[in-house]
Protein backbone atom coordinates (compact mmCIF):
# COMPACT_ATOMS: atom_id res chain seq x y z
CA UNK A 1 0.00 0.00 0.00
CA UNK A 2 1.44 3.24 -1.32
CA UNK A 3 0.76 7.17 -2.13
CA UNK A 4 2.25 8.43 -4.88
CA UNK A 5 2.84 12.27 -6.23
CA UNK A 6 1.63 13.83 -9.25
CA UNK A 7 3.65 17.32 -9.77
CA UNK A 8 4.72 19.37 -12.28
CA UNK A 9 8.31 19.64 -12.83
CA UNK A 10 10.47 23.00 -10.93
CA UNK A 11 13.70 22.27 -12.68
CA UNK A 12 16.90 22.75 -10.64
CA UNK A 13 14.97 23.39 -7.54
CA UNK A 14 13.57 19.52 -7.85
CA UNK A 15 16.14 17.04 -5.57
CA UNK A 16 17.51 14.33 -7.79
CA UNK A 17 18.41 10.76 -6.85
CA UNK A 18 21.76 11.51 -6.39
CA UNK A 19 21.49 14.28 -4.13
CA UNK A 20 18.73 12.39 -2.04
CA UNK A 21 20.83 9.47 -1.19
CA UNK A 22 23.99 11.17 -0.80
CA UNK A 23 21.91 14.16 1.72
CA UNK A 24 23.66 12.92 4.89
CA UNK A 25 26.99 12.76 3.36
CA UNK A 26 26.83 16.03 2.71
CA UNK A 27 28.71 19.29 4.25
CA UNK A 28 25.93 20.99 6.01
CA UNK A 29 26.16 24.26 4.40
CA UNK A 30 25.68 22.10 0.87
CA UNK A 31 22.44 19.90 2.73
CA UNK A 32 21.09 23.09 4.20
CA UNK A 33 20.61 24.39 0.64
CA UNK A 34 19.47 21.61 -0.73
CA UNK A 35 16.70 21.05 2.31
CA UNK A 36 15.60 24.94 1.26
CA UNK A 37 15.10 23.99 -2.18
CA UNK A 38 10.92 23.93 -2.98
CA UNK A 39 11.73 20.54 -3.98
CA UNK A 40 12.79 18.99 -1.01
CA UNK A 41 9.66 21.00 0.81
CA UNK A 42 7.57 18.83 -1.73
CA UNK A 43 8.83 15.78 -0.54
CA UNK A 44 8.44 16.66 2.98
CA UNK A 45 4.94 17.70 2.43
CA UNK A 46 3.87 14.74 0.66
CA UNK A 47 5.63 12.56 3.29
CA UNK A 48 3.57 14.59 5.91
CA UNK A 49 0.52 13.52 3.83
CA UNK A 50 1.38 10.30 3.25
CA UNK A 51 1.60 9.59 6.79
CA UNK A 52 -1.54 11.06 7.74
CA UNK A 53 -3.44 9.34 5.45
CA UNK A 54 -2.24 6.30 7.01
CA UNK A 55 0.37 4.87 4.15
CA UNK A 56 3.77 3.67 5.03
CA UNK A 57 4.99 4.31 1.34
CA UNK A 58 5.40 7.21 -1.09
CA UNK A 59 6.47 7.23 -4.62
CA UNK A 60 7.88 10.46 -5.96
CA UNK A 61 9.61 10.46 -9.59
CA UNK A 62 12.68 13.33 -8.83
CA UNK A 63 14.21 11.59 -6.33
CA UNK A 64 13.06 7.87 -6.72
CA UNK A 65 14.91 6.89 -10.52
CA UNK A 66 17.96 7.33 -10.89
CA UNK A 67 18.80 8.65 -14.26
CA UNK A 68 21.88 8.27 -14.43
CA UNK A 69 21.20 4.76 -15.28
CA UNK A 70 19.60 4.19 -18.53
CA UNK A 71 18.49 0.72 -18.47
CA UNK A 72 16.47 1.93 -14.56
CA UNK A 73 15.21 5.11 -16.43
CA UNK A 74 13.69 2.80 -19.32
CA UNK A 75 12.44 0.16 -16.79
CA UNK A 76 10.58 2.86 -14.70
CA UNK A 77 9.28 4.98 -18.12
CA UNK A 78 7.90 1.97 -19.23
CA UNK A 79 6.68 0.65 -15.62
CA UNK A 80 5.12 4.16 -14.68
CA UNK A 81 1.32 3.88 -16.17
CA UNK A 82 1.19 0.45 -13.87
CA UNK A 83 2.81 2.53 -11.03
CA UNK A 84 0.14 5.34 -10.40
CA UNK A 85 -2.56 2.94 -11.27
CA UNK A 86 -1.68 0.60 -8.51
CA UNK A 87 -1.26 3.34 -5.95
CA UNK A 88 -3.90 3.40 -3.19
CA UNK A 89 -3.85 7.50 -3.90
CA UNK A 90 -2.16 10.18 -6.06
CA UNK A 91 -1.17 13.27 -4.73
CA UNK A 92 -1.48 16.18 -7.56
CA UNK A 93 0.43 18.84 -6.20
CA UNK A 94 -0.86 22.31 -8.40
CA UNK A 95 1.52 24.59 -6.98
CA UNK A 96 0.52 27.47 -9.25
CA UNK A 97 -3.29 27.24 -7.52
CA UNK A 98 -2.92 29.91 -4.36
CA UNK A 99 -6.75 30.05 -3.93
CA UNK A 100 -8.65 27.37 -1.16
CA UNK A 101 -10.77 25.76 -3.94
CA UNK A 102 -10.31 24.11 -7.02
CA UNK A 103 -10.60 26.65 -9.85
CA UNK A 104 -13.85 25.56 -12.06
CA UNK A 105 -13.49 28.65 -14.55
CA UNK A 106 -10.70 29.53 -17.07
CA UNK A 107 -8.25 32.56 -15.58
CA UNK A 108 -6.00 33.99 -18.22
CA UNK A 109 -4.88 36.81 -15.60
CA UNK A 110 -3.79 33.59 -13.18
CA UNK A 111 -2.77 31.29 -15.93
CA UNK A 112 -1.94 32.87 -18.87
CA UNK A 113 0.70 30.91 -20.21
CA UNK A 114 -1.35 27.71 -19.76
CA UNK A 115 -4.86 28.61 -21.62
CA UNK A 116 -6.46 29.57 -18.11
CA UNK A 117 -5.89 26.52 -16.75
CA UNK A 118 -3.29 25.02 -14.02
CA UNK A 119 -0.63 24.16 -15.41
CA UNK A 120 -0.35 20.49 -14.10
CA UNK A 121 -3.18 20.08 -16.81
CA UNK A 122 -1.09 21.30 -20.03
CA UNK A 123 2.49 19.01 -18.93
CA UNK A 124 2.52 15.69 -21.26
CA UNK A 125 3.48 13.48 -18.24
CA UNK A 126 0.77 14.50 -15.75
CA UNK A 127 -1.95 12.75 -18.45
CA UNK A 128 -1.55 9.41 -17.92
CA UNK A 129 -1.31 10.85 -13.77
CA UNK A 130 -4.59 11.90 -13.87
CA UNK A 131 -5.68 8.55 -15.70
CA UNK A 132 -4.27 5.88 -14.29
CA UNK A 133 -4.87 6.37 -10.39
CA UNK A 134 -8.63 5.43 -9.25
CA UNK A 135 -7.91 8.13 -6.38
CA UNK A 136 -6.51 11.73 -6.91
CA UNK A 137 -6.32 14.07 -4.37
CA UNK A 138 -5.96 17.01 -5.62
CA UNK A 139 -3.85 20.06 -3.06
CA UNK A 140 -2.96 23.69 -3.63
CA UNK A 141 0.83 26.01 -3.41
CA UNK A 142 0.25 25.48 0.24
CA UNK A 143 -0.59 21.74 0.26
CA UNK A 144 -4.17 22.40 1.44
CA UNK A 145 -6.65 19.98 -0.01
CA UNK A 146 -8.96 21.53 -3.05
CA UNK A 147 -10.81 18.68 -3.78
CA UNK A 148 -10.39 14.73 -5.53
CA UNK A 149 -10.84 13.02 -8.85
CA UNK A 150 -14.30 11.46 -8.33
CA UNK A 151 -16.08 15.08 -7.45
CA UNK A 152 -14.53 17.16 -9.64
CA UNK A 153 -14.79 14.57 -13.04
CA UNK A 154 -17.21 17.18 -14.57
CA UNK A 155 -14.55 19.91 -14.55
CA UNK A 156 -11.93 17.91 -15.09
CA UNK A 157 -14.14 16.85 -18.38
CA UNK A 158 -14.52 20.56 -19.20
CA UNK A 159 -10.44 21.31 -18.59
CA UNK A 160 -9.03 17.95 -20.94
CA UNK A 161 -12.20 16.71 -23.00
CA UNK A 162 -11.67 13.33 -21.04
CA UNK A 163 -15.16 11.76 -20.55
CA UNK A 164 -16.30 11.41 -17.07
CA UNK A 165 -16.64 7.78 -17.15
CA UNK A 166 -12.63 7.23 -18.27
CA UNK A 167 -11.78 9.88 -15.25
CA UNK A 168 -13.67 7.94 -12.56
CA UNK A 169 -13.14 4.03 -13.63
CA UNK A 170 -10.31 5.05 -15.78
CA UNK A 171 -9.68 3.40 -19.40
CA UNK A 172 -10.53 -0.33 -19.02
CA UNK A 173 -13.56 -1.90 -21.12
CA UNK A 174 -13.84 1.49 -22.80
CA UNK A 175 -14.49 1.47 -26.32
CA UNK A 176 -11.93 4.93 -27.45
CA UNK A 177 -10.48 5.04 -30.49
CA UNK A 178 -6.48 5.75 -30.56
CA UNK A 179 -7.21 9.40 -32.33
CA UNK A 180 -9.78 10.09 -28.92
CA UNK A 181 -6.80 9.31 -26.76
CA UNK A 182 -4.33 10.67 -28.73
CA UNK A 183 -6.54 14.39 -28.98
CA UNK A 184 -6.33 14.31 -25.00
CA UNK A 185 -2.58 15.35 -25.49
CA UNK A 186 -2.74 17.78 -28.52
CA UNK A 187 -2.15 20.82 -25.94
CA UNK A 188 0.08 19.21 -23.72
CA UNK A 189 3.62 20.01 -23.48
CA UNK A 190 6.79 17.76 -22.50
CA UNK A 191 10.28 19.46 -21.79
CA UNK A 192 12.13 16.78 -24.16
CA UNK A 193 10.28 16.31 -27.70
CA UNK A 194 10.70 12.38 -27.15
CA UNK A 195 8.72 12.71 -23.97
CA UNK A 196 5.75 13.51 -26.18
CA UNK A 197 5.77 9.89 -26.97
CA UNK A 198 6.90 8.21 -24.22
CA UNK A 199 4.43 9.82 -21.97
CA UNK A 200 1.34 7.85 -23.71
CA UNK A 201 2.39 4.34 -24.10
CA UNK A 202 1.27 3.64 -20.46
CA UNK A 203 -2.74 4.88 -22.22
CA UNK A 204 -1.98 2.21 -25.03
CA UNK A 205 -0.50 -0.61 -23.16
CA UNK A 206 2.64 -0.51 -25.46
CA UNK A 207 6.33 -0.42 -24.33
CA UNK A 208 9.49 0.38 -26.17
CA UNK A 209 12.84 1.29 -24.89
CA UNK A 210 14.11 4.82 -24.39
CA UNK A 211 16.46 6.41 -27.33
CA UNK A 212 16.40 10.41 -26.17
CA UNK A 213 17.99 12.28 -28.94
CA UNK A 214 16.07 10.33 -31.57
CA UNK A 215 13.76 13.64 -31.19
CA UNK A 216 10.37 13.03 -33.39
CA UNK A 217 11.05 9.55 -34.45
CA UNK A 218 9.67 8.62 -30.74
CA UNK A 219 6.29 9.13 -31.87
CA UNK A 220 6.50 7.44 -35.63
CA UNK A 221 8.07 4.64 -33.37
CA UNK A 222 4.89 4.50 -30.81
CA UNK A 223 2.52 4.83 -33.85
CA UNK A 224 3.99 1.56 -35.24
CA UNK A 225 3.41 0.07 -31.74
CA UNK A 226 0.14 1.19 -31.66
CA UNK A 227 -0.41 -0.36 -34.84
CA UNK A 228 0.90 -3.42 -33.79
CA UNK A 229 -1.72 -3.62 -30.95
CA UNK A 230 -5.02 -1.73 -32.64
CA UNK A 231 -6.93 -2.70 -35.38
CA UNK A 232 -7.93 1.06 -35.48
CA UNK A 233 -7.14 3.21 -38.60
CA UNK A 234 -8.19 6.97 -36.60
CA UNK A 235 -4.13 6.82 -35.95
CA UNK A 236 -3.37 7.99 -39.68
CA UNK A 237 -5.07 11.47 -38.14
CA UNK A 238 -2.02 11.38 -36.06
Amino acid sequence: RYAILSHRWEGSSEVTYKEMIGLMKMDERKRVRVRNRSGYQKIIKSCEQTKKDGYDWLWIDTCFIDKRSSAELSEAINSMYQWYQDAQVCYAYLNDVKESAFPTEQNFETYGKSYGWPEWFMRGWTLQELIAPNQIEFFNRNWAPIGNKQHLAPVLKDITTIPCNVLRDGLAGKHLSVAQIMSWAACRKTTRVEDQAYSLMGLFGVNMPMVYGEGKKAFRRLQLEIIREFDDHSIFAW
